[in-house]
């Protein structure tokens, strides 16, 4: 007979509407497991106090509830919680309690569901791996020795050990996709302005939204159900969708038009041959269900890279504006030298960089305009060892490791649109390795409609990580 933690988010939502089981007796169950297997660096902070209330308050499911109604999940440790520690992965908030919560934390918990705690992130959310000051490492619970990616390292790992069945992560350059190729998940990025950032509002190029981390397509849609919607006074917002994302998984997608490509987009670096076999082999799988396949030249110019960067050190920098000196002083080699990067830009240079990088978002989009989706690998590698791309005593060769690392997935941060990392393929030794499918903006049921497609036809769902 199965476990609680075997059965997806959707099946466990379904016992607790049921009554076959209450969300109090569903939370303990993952507390529990939380308390003796977490050994993958998953929790920041577990909110207990705030569980036993939640689970209390959950009584009688109400009509036209979330179908993940009363179902646990976690909170990324870069997202406010009123009232439970939020580090931002960083040595100087590793106290900070907010008095307010964001718009992720108001939208799960209106939901009906229990977050069990925070995750682990990197400080400010800004490394491909998490190895912060405040918490050990993040790691795959495919070997505990390698990183389970970042920023949302501790989400993934979580969803990856079987210690919550979803959960949130954001994602401004590859951030969910990163760690839900290095932990065998389904990691979503939806269009830009999908999810409301309320009320911080601190990304002025758009770049990062919160999404989804599920074991399989259908969570990661009922989750992203939960996620979508918009706030007054959001800068961006996607057009709203008739039906809720889970119907489009029970939709099929028709024949598309799917280009590929393989070249790095923001660093020159080999691929590994695993990647190169996962992009192939997805491939001929997109292939034998009906769909045109066809190759294409990079859609974004290499000259995109620099522009890239100078918004990405301007916004680390925006993070730390408001420390004082010696809380600066606590801040990790990577950040300081990113801020520093951002500080040496005057405003007018800053202006020009965000207008320049809308220009190379909009001859991408033009560029990939005839195609339903673009199919290229999620990594450069499988997921390396701890420690093998933190740098401390060198932050350029840090963040140039990070750019080799991830040479395609803040492409599509650039551009807004919509993309998943699907975990299609496995090492000889076991390690996971992502493939990643993007779609046009505000196209995510197509997206969902050809994932749900994928997973039918590759069922990864029998493969458990060791310790499950």
């Amino acid at each position: 007979m199965a476990e609680l933690h075997d059965l997806t988010a959707l099946e466990q939502g379904e016992l607790l509407h049921r009554c076959e089981i209450s969300p109090g007796e569903l939370a303990e169950h993952y507390l529990d497991r939380i308390a003796r297997l977490d050994d993958v660096g998953a929790f920041i902070t577990v909110a207990e106090e705030r569980i036993s209330t939640c689970a209390r308050e959950l009584v009688v499911k109400p009509l036209g509830a979330s179908p993940l109604w009363g179902v646990p999940t976690a909170i990324k440790d870069l997202n406010l919680t009123r009232g439970v520690r939020t580090t931002f992965g960083s040595a100087v908030f590793a106290d900070f309690v907010p008095d307010v919560s964001d718009n992720v934390t108001l939208s799960i918990e209106a939901a009906g569901m229990i977050s069990l705690g925070k995750t682990n992130t990197p400080e400010f959310g800004s490394p491909c791996y998490t190895e912060p000051d405040v918490a050990p490492p993040a790691v795959t619970p495919w070997d505990r020795t390698r990183i389970a990616g970042g920023s949302s390292g501790g989400a993934a790992a979580a969803v990856a050990a079987g210690l919550v069945p979803v959960a949130q992560g954001s994602d401004g350059g590859g951030s969910i996709r990163i760690p839900a190729s290095c932990c065998g998940l389904v990691g979503l990025k939806p269009t830009r302005g999908r999810i409301s950032p309320s009320p911080m509002y601190g990304d002025a190029a758009g770049l990062a939204t919160a999404g989804p981390i599920a074991r399989s397509v259908r969570d990661a849609a009922a989750f992203l159900d939960v996620l979508a919607g918009r706030r007054t006074g959001d800068p961006f917002w996607a057009p709203e969708e008739q039906l809720p994302f889970l119907d489009a998984c029970e939709r099929p997608p028709g024949r598309l038009r799917i280009a590929r490509f393989i070249e790095p987009l923001i660093a020159e670096t080999a691929v590994d041959a695993e990647c190169v076999a996962a992009w192939e082999n997805a491939s001929t799988l997109l292939a034998s269900l009906g769909h045109e396949i066809v190759d294409i030249p990079r859609p974004l110019p290499v000259e995109a890279v620099a522009v890239f960067e100078t918004v990405w050190s301007v916004g680390t920098a925006m993070s730390v504006v408001n420390l004082a000196p010696d809380q600066r002083s606590q801040i990790r080699p990577l950040t300081r030298w990113l801020t520093e990067r951002g500080e040496a830009v005057s405003g007018p240079e800053f202006g020009l960089a965000l207008a320049e990088l809308r220009r190379y978002a909009a001859a991408t989009l033009e560029a990939l305009a005839p195609y339903d989706a673009v199919l290229t690998p999620t990594l450069a590698t499988p997921p390396p060892k701890v420690g093998a791309i933190r740098d401390d005593a060198d932050p350029a060769a840090d963040f140039q490791a990070q750019k080799e690392f991830t040479p395609w997935t803040s492409a599509w941060n650039v551009t807004g649109m919509p993309a998943i990392s699907l975990p299609l393929h496995w090492t000889p030794s076991g390690l996971p390795v992502g493939v990643m499918l993007a779609a046009r903006p505000a196209q995510e049921s197509l997206l969902l409609s050809l994932s749900a497609q994928i997973e039918a036809a590759a069922l990864w769902d029998h493969r458990l990580p060791p310790g499950w």
